[in-house]
Order: C-alpha cells, then sequence, then structure tokens
C-alpha cells in the first residue's frame, strides 16, 4: 500500500491554495505534477556544475557531460533499449515524431501508404500530414468505435506490401484507452512496415519494455512523468536510426566539418544537434529514479482505484456522459453534461480549486466523432485522492445548477 500523505508531501505544489481553496491537481495527461528531488536536481546542476558537456576538458565540462550521459543510460535501463545510444534526447515527444517523419521523406515514394489511428493527437498525425505532402504517400486511418477503441479488423485489411510506417499512441490523451500495440506492432513488421509509438500518455502509468515490444520508435516527454518539460526521447533501433538523416545541423552532430564536405558524427549525437537541455536531460533522469522508486504495479493499482472511483461517482450525476469507455483504459476520464458547454464546467470548477483540462485536447478528429465541441477531462495520477474526486464531484454538481 502507498502512503498517499507521505507521497504528496513529495510535491511541493499540492500544498498550494487556488481561489481561496486547496488546489486538486487534475490536469496530469496534460503535465504532471514534480517532486522536490526533481527540483533539487535542477537546482544542483545549476548551483554546481553549470556547463556545456562533450566538448570541454575542464572538471565542470566532464561532470555534466558524465551526469548528463548517466541519465542517458538510467532511460536506456528503465526502458529495456537494447543500447544507450539509441536513446536520443529531444524537447519533448513532438520534436521526437518530427524527427522520424522527417527522416521518411528520404525513404517513401508516391504511392507508398502510412497508417495513423483515430485516436491520436495532432502531433502525432500533422507531422505525418506533412510528410504525405513532401512525398505523395497515402495516409491511411484505423477508425475507432463509439467506446473509444480501435476497429482492429479495418487495420488488417489496411495492411499491405505498400505499407511503410504504423504510428499509433500507447495510451490515448483525449480518453485514456489503452491500444493494443504489440499486437499492431507485430502485424505490421509481418508485411515489413516500421512502426512508431507515441508513449507520451503511458509512461507515466506503465513501464514499457521496448525490446518486449519489439518497437522500431518509441516517444516520449518528460513533464509528463514528473519531470521537466522542454526535454523527451526519441527511441529508435540502431538500423533505423542509422537509416535516418540528421534532423538538424550544428555543432555535436558532426564529424568532421570543412567548406567542401560535412560527416556527420555517430549515435546518438546524430541527432542531437547544438547544446542540449542538458539540465533537463539530468532532472529526466531524476525523475525516473522517483518513479522506480514508487515502483509501477503500485502506480498501476492505485490509479485504477482513482479511476473505478471516480467513474463510478460522476456517473451519479444526472445527464453526465463519460467518453472513452474502454474496458482497457488509464487514469483519465472525459466528460461531459447535456446542455453545458465543458469550457463553462471547467470555469466554474476553478473556481473551486479543481484544475481539469477542457476543450478537444489537441484531438480534433475524435471530438469531431463525437459530434461534440470538447470535453472535461480529469485525469489522476498516484498522489490525488479519493477525497479530491469527491470534491471535483461536488464542483461540477455545483456548476450544473449554476449553468442549467
Amino acid at each position: 500500500m502507498l502512503d498517499i500523505t507521505k507521497i504528496r508531501a513529495d510535491f511541493p505544489i499540492l500544498n498550494r491554495t487556488v481561489n481561496g481553496k486547496p488546489l486538486v491537481y487534475f490536469d496530469n495527461a496534460a503535465t504532471s505534477q514534480t517532486p522536490q528531488v526533481v527540483i533539487d536536481a535542477i537546482v544542483d546542476y545549476y548551483s554546481n556544475y553549470n556547463a556545456n558537456i562533450h566538448r570541454g576538458v575542464h572538471t565542470l565540462s566532464q561532470e555534466a557531460t558524465d551526469k548528463y550521459e548517466e541519465a542517458r543510460m538510467k532511460l536506456q535501463r528503465h526502458f529495456n533499449a537494447e543500447k544507450s545510444f539509441e536513446i536520443i534526447f529531444t524537447s519533448g515527444t513532438t520534436e521526437s515524431i518530427n524527427i522520424v517523419a522527417n527522416g521518411f521523406t528520404s525513404l517513401l515514394a508516391s504511392g507508398d501508404e502510412i497508417i495513423v489511428s483515430a485516436l491520436e493527437h495532432h502531433s502525432n498525425i500533422v507531422p505525418w500530414q506533412m510528410l504525405c505532402e513532401r512525398t505523395g504517400a497515402l495516409l491511411k486511418v484505423i477508425p475507432m468505435n463509439e467506446e473509444g477503441v480501435l476497429e482492429m479488423e479495418a487495420y488488417d485489411k489496411m495492411l499491405s506490401e505498400k505499407t511503410k510506417i504504423v504510428f499509433v499512441n500507447h495510451i490515448s490523451n483525449a480518453l485514456g484507452t489503452i491500444n493494443p500495440i504489440k499486437e499492431i506492432i507485430d502485424k505490421a513488421h509481418a508485411v515489413g512496415a516500421a512502426v512508431l509509438i507515441d508513449g507520451a500518455q503511458a509512461c507515466p502509468h506503465i513501464q514499457p519494455d521496448f525490446q518486449e515490444l519489439d518497437v522500431d520508435f518509441y516517444v516520449a516527454s518528460a513533464h509528463k512523468i514528473y519531470g521537466p518539460t522542454g526535454v523527451g526521447i526519441l527511441y529508435g533501433k540502431e538500423k533505423w536510426l542509422k537509416k535516418l538523416p540528421p534532423y538538424q545541423g550544428g555543432g555535436e552532430m558532426i564529424k568532421e566539418v570543412t567548406f567542401e564536405k560535412t560527416t556527420y558524427a555517430g549515435l546518438p549525437h546524430k541527432f542531437e544537434a547544438g547544446t542540449p537541455n542538458i539540465c533537463g536531460g539530468i532532472a529526466f533522469g531524476a525523475a525516473i529514479d522517483y518513479a522506480q522508486s514508487i515502483g509501477f504495479e503500485a502506480i498501476e493499482k492505485r490509479e485504477k482505484e482513482l479511476l473505478e472511483y471516480g467513474t463510478q461517482e460522476l456517473l451519479k450525476i444526472e445527464g453526465l456522459k463519460i467518453y472513452g469507455t474502454s474496458e482497457h483504459k488509464t487514469s483519465v476520464i472525459s466528460f461531459n453534461i447535456e446542455g453545458i458547454h465543458p469550457y463553462d464546467i471547467g470555469t466554474i470548477v476553478d473556481k473551486l480549486g479543481i484544475a481539469v483540462r477542457t476543450g478537444h485536447h489537441c484531438a480534433q478528429p475524435i471530438m469531431d466523432y463525437y459530434k461534440i465541441p470538447g470535453t472535461v477531462r480529469a485525469s489522476f495520477a498516484f498522489y490525488n485522492t479519493l477525497e479530491e474526486i469527491d470534491a471535483l464531484v461536488y464542483a461540477v454538481k455545483k456548476a450544473k445548477l449554476m449553468l442549467l
């Protein structure tokens, strides 16, 4: 059993008030909160060994380099990547996806096909649409059903020798649906296609094993996993990272430069042009250490309890509908109340100190499917409590009384 009182003490922001009320933070799918140990890692970097990495012989540079590369190895071990250089530090999930989509420009031809799911965040749609515009490739979409579950029979029919890459999220940010990514990966590989998995929403809740999944590319952001904003990872199998050209040119990613010709550095530096977010990478490693100290089995169990309780209590409110009712989902509840715009509900519950997300959650095709402008999304982390859910239910009931 987790000691939730002790855990909450690890997160200083949870002690603050909003509009005179204790903060109830239910916007974890957008950005999770940061424990003190991660904040301390950031302060320690800037206080004691702030320096550029990989390029200096002086002590601070060597210390910063060691810490940064140690963080890379922490991520390698956490996700079970075969080699540390298969972990590329990026600014986050969006940049990671763009690196791969840009790289596939040289690997696709007109008439090739790529496959996305109907459950995607805009960051896993738009870069691929841009790729199709550059190459003439055709974008196909795995449809979803009313429960927010992908129609796998339709996926089976889409796959062919023309399929070059499949890209889906591990967990839907808008609905919480956990997709059958192992099945998706295996079937894509059977026709020779590569697979990219957007793990931004999965990594706070579960611990993916890259080698067990046999995934070609996997992307994630630190700020979803109790770390800082502005840093993330692109995992790629060595064979695929070698096929892709560099995404940016500059320092660090070069081997030799002359005005006649430039040769590129090996992995991972080939994709890490310029001075990276050194502090962010180190803090990402600290966040992974913290999550592992809690334990992902314990996190999953706690968040399942929160999801079940929240679903049960919210559904007691007359006129409330939950979107995303898969049997396999994580701790996200997207809902509306008939006759009320989600923005109005979000505004009122904020006055009571409760942070939820409203809108289409950068997943507009999902909202178009349901023919709604958006939803209220309450997303839970293991540090949330049942009492906080009770406060949300009370606030939603109050909003309903005021708005209807």
